[in-house]
């Protein structure tokens, strides 16, 4: 077998274990309302999440996927070596924040990698500004609107069960947040997974192992839901404890809220073709229904930590991927072995 197809077949590996530590490292985002409120046991909680992560792709196009694989670097000047480096930068910033319990994002990370590596390759000149504009605004906006659709969603929800009991609004909103969560698990899992769908796309039409048009081929898709869902099924429960718990007090109907603000911000971004952070939206949201209980409701502590982790992400993660195809580079230039050479 040749061994750029051998290094190629790697990478595509690499690129699904990044798609299985998105599915593990973001597990928190689906079901961290529906353990922190004790609907649901974790150990069922992740199977929820990991079914409808795995269904996704029936409700939602491959926009997100396209502006990944075309919409930040020229495809012309990506290489095997690119999405080698950028993924090993996106792994080695969800490895750290999974330790730390830091509730980063991981579609960031695989930008910021993508965008490192692709600099490191061939300097600022391919990158497409109008998609990375998109990604940094929605670093903003997309928390922003979550925050806000959850105070709104509270709001409403007060009024219309203003005159029931709390034990009954508890009681409906408990069944309702299976709903809820199965909601922003079609969410994650549609715009998520699509990350990893453009990544191996892009790289599969740089190998030229698709032809001259590019697109998503639909085993990619099904490869791609099928292994975040299995990510889920392993849940990163340190993140779950930061997300559900450690962020403020979370109940039925706050989760509920939290939940569905959350879903509907991912189902407009993906819509849109905008690869939003699942994470930093569904932080978002429980900041804003957690702030109309009062301002000390928050643990204003922890979210700043998260904050820093969401600022740090993409320099970070490029950074780390410039650094590995550097190094590629020097091996390459250094060395005789085959392998390298198909770098």
């Amino acid at each position: 077998m040749d061994n750029s197809l051998i290094l190629v077949i790697v990478s595509i590996g690499l690129a699904l274990f990044f798609d299985f530590l998105n599915g593990f490292h973001d597990a928190a985002n689906s079901i961290a309302a529906m353990v922190s409120t004790r609907v649901m046991k974790p150990h069922w909680a992740v199977l929820w999440a990991a079914f409808f992560n795995f269904v996704a792709f029936l409700f939602f196009g491959v926009h997100v996927a396209t502006t990944i694989g075309v919409g930040l670097v020229n495809p012309d000047v990506i290489t095997t070596q690119v999405i080698f480096s950028a993924l090993l930068g996106a792994i080695f910033w969800n490895i750290f924040t999974w330790y730390f319990g830091l509730p980063s994002s991981s579609s960031h990370a695989l930008i910021g990698g993508l965008l490192g590596a692709g600099i490191a390759h061939a300097g600022t000149e391919p990158l497409i500004w109008l998609g990375i504009i998109k990604v940094l605004a929605a670093i903003v906006l997309s928390p922003l609107l979550g925050m806000i659709m959850g105070m709104a969603l509270m709001v409403v929800t007060a009024r219309l069960f203003f005159y029931s009991t709390p034990q009954r609004v508890e009681g409906w909103f408990r069944k309702l947040q299976f709903l809820s969560s199965a909601f922003i698990s079609l969410g994650h899992g549609s715009n998520d997974a699509q990350k990893t769908m453009g990544i191996i796309a892009i790289l599969l039409y740089s190998a030229n192992l698709i032809g001259d048009q590019f697109y998503i081929p639909f085993w990619v898709v099904i490869v791609c839901n099928f292994v975040i869902a299995l990510g889920t099924c392993f849940g990163g429960w340190r993140i779950v404890k930061t997300m559900g718990m450690k962020i403020t007090k979370l109940k039925p109907v706050s989760g509920f809220c939290s939940d569905t603000a959350s879903a509907l911000t991912l189902a407009l971004a993906t819509m849109l073709g905008i690869p939003v952070s699942t994470t930093h939206t569904v932080t978002g949201a429980i900041i804003g229904v957690g702030s109309l209980n009062g301002f000390s409701a928050v643990r204003w502590g922890v979210a700043k930590n998260i904050v820093w982790a969401w600022v740090l992400t993409i320099p970070a993660s490029g950074c780390v991927a410039a650094a590995v195809w550097y190094i590629a580079g020097f091996i390459t230039s250094s060395s005789t072995a085959p392998l390298y050479h198909a770098l």
